[in-house]
């Protein structure tokens, strides 16, 4: 079976779908499945012309909206790109954007189309105060979903809370598949160390979404308790400037490195303590099942796929979003008691071994893949 992996971003870029999904192609390749990436280089911007039409809404209704705009520019651009790029017919196509996906469904119709649908992107925008929920924008990114349950021959999400976040906008929830995101172990190689002052770690991108303006405050709190640590911040965007005055303003910015972006960090973070990140809102979140598989504690909010991954007070600590002192008590929990955070770390890396392994994802998707188009000795 030949398939086609559709991705938005280039393989190289950070996030827990472009670090996952070239290894899925290595372990199908080695099952004797051909497969091959696909995505928009950053350079494409501009070229596609063709006007963009979706059948079970009217687009012409949303354009003259910047940010939508763009998104339609996007697509036009996608469609250039593949029309140049793609000589060849595949079996099968998994798409991991919605762009991507109706690209694909529009100039391969009669190829079966596999979508997972990994985040929300209008949520984002709303959090990091760029729409307003109910505002224009959010009603045409919320209408999309509707025309991806109309193309693709199966839907997948990464975590049951986002199949509920998707409900209000699909005619049958049900229909989508839920399947984890998944790690190769060979990445993550947990280390023996004793840190003398506790060393924390978060990996996102620096957004308010992401909530570390919570987690500054939260700092503040510990240090004012008398307890020592480092925070490790890796990870750029639009807020560091922000954070990096807050951090001056709370007096903090001696406890604090900011790294900016890295490539690899799951190479770098065997030899941290503890992993925090409280965010607003989170479809699955990759980031924790690395740390977990590098032997580190879990600290993290009560919100979407984080709750799923965290059994509180077992294999991590989960609090509500938006409240430091929660996160500070928390985190004093971790920082002030070894056993305690080894206990929880361990429990953590049994379990990310367990639930989140690829060896998993690549048996769930090869189920999904041969119940869409058998393979001729299946059928026969």
């Amino acid at each position: 079976m030949n398939i086609l992996q559709a991705l938005f971003f280039p393989p190289e870029q950070p996030g827990g779908v472009s670090s996952m999904v070239p290894y899925i192609q290595e372990r199908f390749s080695k099952l004797g499945w051909p497969m091959e990436l696909f995505s928009l280089p950053k350079r494409v911007r501009g070229k596609g012309q063709e006007p963009v039409s979706f059948d079970t809404f009217d687009v012409v209704h949303y354009e003259g909206n910047p940010i939508i705009d763009k998104y339609l520019q996007t697509y036009r651009d996608y469609v250039w790109w593949t029309k140049l790029r793609i000589k060849k017919n595949y079996d099968i196509i998994h798409a991991h954007h919605p762009i991507s996906a109706l690209v694909m469904k529009q100039l391969y119709p009669d190829i079966p189309l596999v979508m997972t649908i990994h985040s929300s992107f209008e949520r984002e925008l709303i959090l990091n105060g760029k729409i307003v929920e109910g505002g224009m924008e959010h009603r045409f990114l919320t209408a999309v979903y509707g025309e991806l349950e109309s193309k693709a021959e199966r839907i997948l999400t990464p975590s049951a809370s986002f199949r509920e976040y998707l409900r209000p906008y699909v005619k049958d929830a049900d229909r989508i598949q839920v399947i984890p995101n998944g790690f190769d172990e060979k990445r993550f190689r947990p280390i023996s160390h004793e840190n003398a002052v506790v060393q924390l770690i978060t990996v996102c991108r620096l957004v308010p979404a992401k909530g570390l303006d919570v987690l500054l405050r939260a700092c503040a709190q510990l240090k004012a308790r008398g307890h020592a640590f480092v925070l490790h911040i890796i990870g750029d965007g639009p807020c560091r400037e922000e954070l990096e005055r807050l951090a001056q303003e709370l007096n903090l910015y001696d406890d604090i490195i900011f790294y900016g972006y890295m490539l690899h960090p799951e190479e770098f973070m065997p030899f941290f303590d503890v992993f925090v990140l409280p965010s607003r809102a989170e479809a699955f979140g990759s980031v924790f099942a690395e740390a977990a598989l590098c032997w580190l504690a879990l600290v993290g909010t009560n919100v979407g796929g984080i709750a799923e991954q965290i059994d509180d007070g077992v294999n991590g600590l989960l609090v509500e979003p938006e409240n430091p002192a929660a996160l500070c008590n928390a985190l004093e929990k971790v920082v002030s008691d070894r056993d305690y955070r080894y206990n929880m770390a361990r429990a953590a890396w049994n379990k990310a071994k367990k639930a989140y392994s690829l060896q998993r994802v690549i048996a769930q998707l090869k189920q999904v893949y041969t119940e869409i188009k058998p393979e001729p000795e299946a059928a026969e």
